[in-house]
C-alpha cells in the first residue's frame, strides 16, 4: 500500500514541479546545545531525516550554539549519540559558530545601510518600548545615532571595552509593525563567557534569530522546517534573509509544522532542567524523563519511537497525542523482539509435597511471536515461588488462580492443587503446600497433559534462581497537561509514587542479560535491564505494561 504524503512532502514536489532543482534539496536538523534531546525532537529528526532519504538529499546537523552561557560539549556528545542511536547519519556536522566572523561582517554592513543601531538601553527600557499586539511601540532615543557612531560602540562591544547590557545592536525595522517581532530585535549581544567551540575569541554573540536563517542561507538549506511556534519568526526570518541573499543563489524556505505534544509529558527544556537540578528526578536519563536518553533507559527502542512519530503524523495545526500511543507503538515493537522469562515480584512459597526429584529441566518456548527465537531450560524443583497475589485462602467468585482445593497450571509445567497454608505468628500466610499431577505436564503429549484448568500462573524454583531488582514505573505527572503549570507548580501536580522499588526473583538466564536488553516479563509487562545492571546486582526497569495504563485515572 503507498504511503500517504504530508503537506511537507506536498510543499517539496511542488517547488520540484515548478522547476527547482532536486540535485539542489537540502535539509537540516538544528538544535541548541543546551540541553538534551527529548520526545518532541524525535519528531523533527524522523522528519528531517526521512525527507533527505525520500528525495536523496544531504541532510546537516547543525548546531546552533549562541549562547555560551547554556551551552555545554555535554550536550552536543549527548545530541550526537542519541541520533546516532536513532540510526540516522548526517552528511555534514556543522556549526553555528563556524559562521560567527561572516555573520558579525553582515551585522556590520546592516548599521552602514542603516539597517541596524546600537541601542544604549537595558534590557528593561527596551521591553517597555515594545508596545502591545494592539498598540505600536516606540522608537529608541538611540535610533538615529550615525553610522560612525553605532560603528565604533559596536567594534568597541567587539574588543571587549563594554560589560553585558551596556549595549545592544538592533535591526532597525518597524516599531509599529503588527508583528512584535519586526519591532527592532535585537541581534547582538555582549556575553563575556568562554564558548564550548570558539572559546575566548568572541565576547559578542549573535541572537538565534538573526544566526539560524543566515546559517541556513550559508548552507545553502533549500527547506527550513520548524515548528510552529516559530511561524510568527518567518517574517523575521525573510527580512534577515532580504539583506544578504544573492538572487543567484538558494533562498531558503521557511515551513512550520505542528510539534509534537504527549499527554502526561513536557517538553521545555528549560521545566526538564529544573526537574533534574530540583532532584525531582535522577538526572537526564531518568526513565521517567522524555528525554531520548530516559526513553533508551526505559526500553524504548528506536523503532518503536519512529513508528510513534510516524503514526502521530504531520499536521498544521496544534494537537496532544495521547500517552497510550507511545505505549502501543513500543508493545507491538517489543512483542516480537522479547523473549518471554518468569519473573516473581512478591513472593509466596510453594511446596509441592508429592515432588520427590531434586531438579527437573523443562524446555520453554522463548517467543511465540517469533518461531526463530527458540527455546531455553527452566529448572522445576519441590520449593516454588508464584506471586502473593495469585494465591487467596478465601477467595471470591471468579478467582481463577490459586486457592485451597482448586487447581492452576503452572506455566510451561503441571497442574498442581492445593491442599494447606503455612502462616506466620501474624496469621500471614507464608507458605502453602500442593500436590502436582505428574501425568499434567506440559507439551507432554499425554491426555492429562491436555485437561483444562482456569488459572496459569508463572513461577520460579526456589533454589534455582537469582535476586532481580525491578524498578516499576508510572507517569511522572498526576496531570494530563503539565505543560500547562509554572515551575513553581510542579511540586502540587508530581506523582510521589513515580517509581518503586520491588525485590524479586527471577530465571537464571537473566544473569547472562546486556545492559539495555529487552525482556518480556510474563504476565507483567516488558523491561529493560538497566544501564547499571551487573551480575552481581540485575536491575530491570518498566518499560510499559501488557495493556493500555493511560486510561486509568492517576493514583
Amino acid at each position: 500500500m503507498k504511503k500517504s504524503k504530508n503537506f511537507i512532502e506536498h510543499i517539496i514536489d511542488q517547488d520540484l514541479r515548478n522547476g527547482f532543482d532536486k540535485k539542489k534539496l537540502r535539509f537540516r536538523f538544528p538544535p541548541e546545545p543546551n540541553g538534551y534531546l527529548h520526545i518532541g525532537h524525535v519528531k523533527a529528526i524522523v522528519l528531517n531525516f526521512e525527507l533527505a532519504k525520500e528525495y536523496s538529499a544531504k541532510i546537516n546537523l547543525r548546531f546552533d550554539d549562541t549562547n555560551p552561557e547554556k551551552e555545554e560539549q555535554k550536550y552536543i556528545d549527548a545530541i550526537k549519540k542519541d541520533i546516532k542511536w536513532l540510526n540516522y547519519k548526517w552528511d555534514e556536522e556543522l556549526y553555528a559558530s563556524d559562521y560567527f566572523d561572516i555573520l558579525h561582517s553582515w551585522a556590520k554592513d546592516l548599521i552602514t545601510s542603516q539597517k541596524a543601531y546600537v541601542d544604549s538601553q537595558n534590557s528593561d527600557e527596551i521591553a517597555s518600548q515594545k508596545g502591545t499586539p494592539t498598540e505600536p511601540g516606540s522608537n529608541s532615543p538611540y535610533r538615529e545615532r550615525s553610522v560612525d557612531e553605532n560603528l565604533l560602540i559596536f567594534d568597541k562591544m567587539t574588543s571587549g571595552e563594554y560589560d553585558s547590557g551596556q549595549h545592544v545592536l538592533r535591526a532597525k525595522i518597524d516599531m509599529s509593525s503588527p508583528n512584535m517581532l519586526m519591532r527592532d530585535p535585537v541581534i547582538y549581544r555582549v556575553i563575556k563567557k568562554s564558548h564550548p567551540r570558539t572559546k575566548d575569541k568572541w565576547v559578542v554573540y549573535p541572537m538565534y534569530d538573526w544566526t539560524h536563517g543566515e546559517s541556513d542561507y550559508i548552507e545553502q538549506i533549500s527547506h527550513s522546517l520548524c515548528t510552529l511556534e516559530f511561524k510568527p519568526h518567518r517574517e523575521l526570518y525573510d527580512w534577515f534573509l532580504d539583506q544578504v541573499v544573492d538572487q543567484n543563489k538558494i533562498r531558503p524556505k521557511q515551513r512550520e509544522f505542528a510539534r509534537l505534544n504527549l499527554s502526561h509529558t513536557i517538553t521545555s527544556k528549560r521545566k526538564l532542567l529544573y526537574l533534574v537540578e530540583n532532584n525531582f528526578v535522577d538526572g537526564w536519563d531518568d526513565p521517567r524523563m522524555p528525554t531520548i536518553s530516559g526513553l533508551r533507559r526505559r526500553g524504548y527502542s528506536p523503532d518503536a519511537l519512529k513508528k510513534f512519530v510516524q503514526k502521530a503524523g504531520v499536521a498544521k495545526r496544534e494537537n496532544i497525542i495521547e500517552m497510550s500511543l507511545l505505549e502501543f507503538c513500543a508493545r507491538e515493537d517489543l512483542n516480537k523482539k522479547c523473549n518471554r522469562l518468569m519473573v516473581v515480584q512478591n513472593p509466596i512459597k510453594i511446596t509441592l509435597t508429592n515432588y520427590s526429584l531434586e531438579e527437573e529441566k523443562l524446555d520453554l518456548i522463548n517467543n511465540p511471536e517469533n518461531v526463530n527465537a527458540g527455546s531455553r531450560k527452566v529448572s522445576f524443583s519441590k520449593h516454588l515461588y508464584i506471586e502473593k497475589d495469585d494465591f487467596m485462602e478465601n477467595p471470591p467468585k471468579k478467582f481463577f488462580r490459586l486457592s485451597l482445593g482448586n487447581e492452576v497450571r503452572l506455566k510451561g509445567a503441571y497442574i498442581i492443587k492445593a491442599n494447606n497454608v503455612i502462616k506466620n505468628d501474624k496469621d500471614e500466610v507464608v507458605e502453602v503446600e500442593c500436590t502436582y499431577d505428574p501425568k499434567s505436564k506440559s507439551g507432554s503429549g499425554s491426555p492429562e497433559s491436555q485437561r483444562k484448568v482456569k488459572g496459569t500462573l508463572h513461577w520460579i524454583s526456589q533454589n534455582h534462581s537469582v535476586n532481580v531488582e525491578i524498578r516499576e514505573y508510572e507517569r511522572l505527572f498526576n496531570d494530563a497537561s503539565p505543560g500547562d503549570y509554572d515551575m513553581s507548580e510542579f511540586k502540587n501536580i508530581i506523582n510521589t509514587e513515580s517509581v518503586k522499588y520491588l525485590n524479586g526473583y527471577g530465571e537464571k538466564i537473566l544473569q547472562k542479560s546486556l545492559p539495555g536488553e529487552p525482556f518480556q516479563f510474563q504476565r507483567k509487562g516488558y523491561y529493560v535491564s538497566d544501564l547499571s545492571s551487573t551480575k552481581d546486582k540485575l536491575i530491570f526497569n518498566k518499560t510499559v505494561g501488557l495493556r493500555d495504563n493511560y486510561k486509568k485515572k492517576p493514583v
